[in-house]
């Protein structure tokens, strides 16, 4: 189960059997609209006999879908969609970066701040890859999505940087890709 919009911008609640693959069979339902209450009422005239032989049903975590779920097919349990749970992962990594990186911008203008009432001139720090540190938070983002082995030479330059100065985000990233592996590698279920 899961929403989908169309050109128009219209919700659609749209009901899938995984089993069908694809062919004749595959369309269970397509309800307008993510209200819980009107969907449960379409998906109700389903015969409850058969609403009752499903045992598994794949959904986001919107409460409105767990609530469908729950009230159309009593007998499904409910199996959280890999990709949503993955970026859940991956967007608590990339708030690690954008906290970080707001500390940066604080720091410099802080510094800018510090250089302008001495009548200095304001130099950021560089490191070795030429990148300043808002540079190196900033251009980091891409490369905390993909796994290592798929980084550009620049990408690993400016990983091994990001990692040596802040082990939290290099802790949080390991975390995304040991999710991701288990989801790619583990066929039991449980």
């Amino acid at each position: 189960m899961d929403e989908t919009a169309f050109s128009n911008g219209e919700l659609y609640t749209i009901l899938t059997n995984k089993k069908a693959k694809g062919n004749k069979g595959a369309l269970i339902a397509m309800v307008r609209g993510t209200k819980a209450d009107v969907v449960i009422k379409i998906l109700q005239k389903i015969p409850l006999k058969q609403r009752n032989k499903v045992e598994e049903v794949t959904l986001d975590m919107a409460g409105n879908m767990g609530l469908i779920v729950k009230k159309s097919f009593p007998n499904a349990v409910q199996v959280i969609d890999r990709f949503h749970v993955q970026k859940l992962a991956l967007d608590a990594l990339q708030e690690i970066r954008i906290k970080h990186r707001w500390d940066a911008i604080d720091k410099e203008n802080d510094a800018i701040e510090t250089s302008k009432s001495k009548s200095l001139k304001f130099t950021p720090e560089q490191f070795s890859n030429g990148d300043t540190l808002k540079q190196l938070l900033a251009r980091s983002r891409y490369l905390l999505y993909k796994n290592n082995l798929k980084w550009t030479q620049n990408q690993s330059e400016r990983a091994v940087i990001l990692f040596e100065k802040y082990p939290d985000i290099e802790k949080a990233y390991k975390l995304c890709q040991n999710l991701s592996w288990i989801f790619n590698n583990t066929k039991d279920k449980t």
